[in-house]
């Protein structure tokens, strides 16, 4: 009876001691914009906890999560949920607005920091141009991504805004007007003649090309933007000077080809929040954030 009791006395004391440790366990913690859809972020994202997890030795571990939509990964880091971030350059803009998110880290596409916003359509429709898409405007259903991307949604409104065919979800000029919450929907939603155009991020688009997610013959890009610069991975306000030179080094280099396919990446380079001036200036005229 006593040696039962002195054995459960030990195994409380064992459970006790293992979650203290747990406790005291220190993560960082990452939070990732839906690039692509979930099962081709997450062998990518196995190997990218392990190889910042390899660096970050200041930290126990690193937890990724990707979260169902753009605003989500703000919100977490303007609440102090998330240490580090991958955003778009919009969202980016509008968590430096909120908590000073700091960019330090962006992808490469094809060697150069850039990209740009597509307007794609099928390659059945007779459009070949914006201009013949605008002609022919009361018979187009129109398709942003998500509300809150850069390419998806702030760049082609402002487009179509300056070709005075949009204002806003509730007043267009088009046949119909959606959001499809993602880059890959929207692609397979003009794919299928779900919408006859749609607004996309040019490196997601070829990368769905090449993974074979969508039919690249399918398609005709009818509309490209200037250069964007690309999306930054941004780390909380209070991330000390060590930890981000450590994330920096890990990233630039990254050579894993599954975790740069996730991203549409060639590879990373360093960033910082001037970067996204532009970007910053589209989102103050559109009224997404306030002016200094």
């Amino acid at each position: 009876m006593r040696k039962s009791l002195l054995a459960l006395l030990v195994l409380l004391f064992t459970v006790a001691l293992t979650a203290c440790g747990g406790e005291d366990e220190k993560v960082f913690k990452i939070g990732v914009i839906p690039a692509q859809t979930e099962g081709e972020m997450e062998e990518a994202m196995n190997k990218l906890k392990a190889e910042l997890t390899a660096k970050l030795d200041n930290y126990d571990t690193v937890e990724l999560t990707v979260y169902p939509d753009y605003n989500g990964v703000v919100e977490a880091m303007n609440y102090d949920k998330i240490d580090m971030a991958f955003f778009g350059p919009l969202t980016y803009v509008i968590a430096n607005h909120q908590s000073n998110a700091k960019a330090i880290v962006t992808q490469l596409i094809n060697d150069q920091p850039f990209y740009h916003s597509y307007m794609i359509t099928h390659v059945d429709n007779k459009w070949n141009s914006i201009e013949d898409m605008i002609a022919d405007v009361e018979n187009v259903r129109f398709a942003f991504g998500d509300i809150s991307s850069t390419s998806g949604s702030l760049i082609p409104s402002i487009e179509l805004k300056d070709r005075e065919v949009f204002v806003s979800e509730d007043e267009y000029s088009f046949k119909s007007v959606q959001y499809t919450g993602s880059h890959d929907a929207t692609a397979l939603t003009v794919q299928n003649k779900g919408v006859d155009v749609g607004a996309i991020d040019s490196a997601i688009y070829d990368a769905l090309i090449a993974s074979g997610a969508i039919d690249g013959d399918q398609f005709k890009i009818i509309w490209k933007s200037a250069p964007l610069f690309q999306y930054p991975w941004a780390v909380h306000e209070n991330t000390d000077e060590d930890t981000i030179k450590r994330l920096q080094e890990a990233f630039v280099n990254i050579k894993d080809p599954v975790i740069l396919k996730a991203f549409g990446a060639s590879g990373f380079t360093t960033a910082t929040d001037a970067d996204y001036e532009a970007i910053r200036k589209a989102a103050i005229d559109q009224g997404v954030i306030e002016g200094e």
